[in-house]
Order: structure tokens, then C-alpha cells, then sequence
């Protein structure tokens, strides 16, 4: 079977966050996804098989860590849309059915693929014991998801202070459900970009997400609520990075980026 090592949130080999994808007949065990995705040992491996026509969802879709399946991936849904397209096995808008509920995913005339996710609901909470020392940073808010994607985002105080962290990820594996989602306004507010972020996900076996679709479904409407702007661009990374443009919709937030394969081969297992 063929696999694919697809770059998402990014036009650049090399940069954004890789994800591996495997278009399947259906879904083997549990056990065998699992293993696949530790050798691949990306943030998530994507898994996928058609589903039968005239339902609600085109394709079923999983994603795995190489430690544990998770509820929701933007960059490999991504990935996985830009696989469907790219080799012609799907055409015009694609539906997911995942675990997180139906996802889409439609390809523009400008090579971008722009996705549906449920928006994230953000409950204002206190700075939990061991964050600021874990992080190794002054935090200016947090803000938790733990009803949806299971996040906490931290607000510090400018985007150097985003960009110089070195966190404890040890400390940090026991701090959220997920992760730590550390962000704060662009240092520059006329450039390409209006925020930054970087999401630390050790208790999902994941220091270090390059770029975080899922994260923005919450990013989205924390910066969205703070510019007075419906449409945002994100830049996330830290090593890698990846641009994210949001467009926040009500009750689902549209994340939209291009993304390109840069290994593919056989799977012999």
C-alpha cells in the first residue's frame, strides 16, 4: 500500500508539520494503526477508507500520534485532502467522518484547501500551579478548552517572548488535557501575519507540534474576539513553521492552507 509523507500549512518542502497519510480499503485492528503510526513516528498519521455513496461523509478518518489515536488533527486532515486531490481520487468537496464529527474539506482555484471544524468554547481559568516555571515565561491569560479539544491557550506577553520559549515538557505533560497552546498578538500589526503561536503536546506523546490546525479552532476566536475580525492569519512554529488563515463562522471555524507530498512509498507491513 502506498504512504505518504505530506508537509501541511505550507507551499515550502520542509517546513510546516509533516503528517503521514494512508488511503486504506477499510480499517485494519487498532493495534495495527497504531504501530504504523509509531514507525512513521510523525505528530499524527492520517488513516482513511471511502465510505459508500449517498451518505452524510465521503471518507472515515482517524488520526494516531505514535502513542494514542486523538479526537481531532487539523494538519493531517489537511494532508489528507491534499493526497485525495492531488492523485485524483477525489474531486470537489470532501466530507470526513472522524471522531470529532463530520469535517470538510474543499480544494480552491488557488491550490489552498480550506476545512470545516467545530469552533472551540474558551472558559477563562486561573494560571495553574507550574505553568509559568514549566514554560519559563510570564503568562498574561489562560484561557481552557478541556470541553472540546482539550487545550489550555496561554496568552504571553509579545511574540519574541512566543518565539524564545523552552519549556519543561515534563512539567508541562501534567498541566492539560492535551496541551499547552502558548500565543500572543504579532509583533508587527501590519504584517503578514496577526498572531503566533506554539503547541506543546507531551501528553499525547508530541513535545513539539510545528503547526496545530485544531489548535486554531480556538486561536481563532480568542484573536478574532480581540482584533474585531472575523478572518486572521496565524503563523505557528518554532524550528517549523506554518501559516494557518481563519476564518471564524459562527459555530465552525474554516482553517485554510496549502500543503505538498514530499515522500511517497511503500508500506510493507
Amino acid at each position: 500500500m502506498r504512504i505518504r509523507i505530506v508537509d501541511a500549512f505550507t507551499d515550502q518542502p520542509f517546513s510546516g508539520n509533516p503528517a503521514g497519510v494512508l488511503l486504506l480499503d477499510s480499517f485494519p485492528d487498532d493495534a495495527w494503526l497504531q504501530r504504523v503510526a509509531a514507525e512513521v513516528n510523525l505528530s499524527e498519521t492520517a488513516f482513511a477508507h471511502p465510505l459508500p455513496a449517498g451518505g452524510e461523509a465521503d471518507w472515515a478518518l482517524r488520526w494516531f500520534t505514535p502513542t494514542t489515536e486523538v479526537d481531532m488533527c487539523g494538519h493531517a486532515t489537511l494532508a489528507t485532502a491534499h493526497v485525495l486531490h492531488s492523485t485524483g481520487t477525489a474531486s470537489g468537496p470532501v466530507r470526513f467522518a472522524a471522531r470529532c464529527g463530520l469535517l470538510g474539506a474543499t480544494a480552491e482555484a488557488d491550490g489552498t484547501i480550506t476545512m470545516g471544524f467545530p469552533t472551540s468554547t474558551l472558559t477563562p481559568a486561573p494560571v495553574p500551579d507550574g505553568l509559568e516555571k514549566a514554560l519559563g515565561a510570564e503568562v498574561v491569560a489562560v484561557h481552557d478548552t478541556s470541553d472540546h479539544i482539550g487545550d489550555l491557550v496561554v496568552e504571553l506577553r509579545d511574540e519574541p517572548t512566543v518565539r524564545a520559549l523552552a519549556p519543561d515538557h515534563a512539567a508541562l505533560k501534567v498541566l492539560s488535557t492535551r496541551g499547552i497552546i502558548a500565543t500572543a498578538a504579532a509583533q508587527d500589526p501590519d504584517g503578514a501575519y496577526d498572531f503566533v503561536s506554539r503547541g506543546f503536546f507531551p501528553a499525547v506523546g508530541i513535545d513539539e507540534d510545528p503547526v496545530t490546525g485544531s489548535a486554531h479552532t480556538a486561536l481563532a476566536p480568542y484573536w478574532s474576539a480581540r482584533f474585531g475580525r472575523d478572518d486572521l492569519v496565524g503563523l505557528q512554529g518554532g524550528a517549523r513553521t506554518g501559516i494557518v488563515r481563519t476564518r471564524l463562522r459562527g459555530d465552525r471555524t474554516l482553517l485554510n492552507g496549502h500543503a505538498v507530498t514530499v515522500i511517497e512509498g511503500d508500506l510493507r507491513a
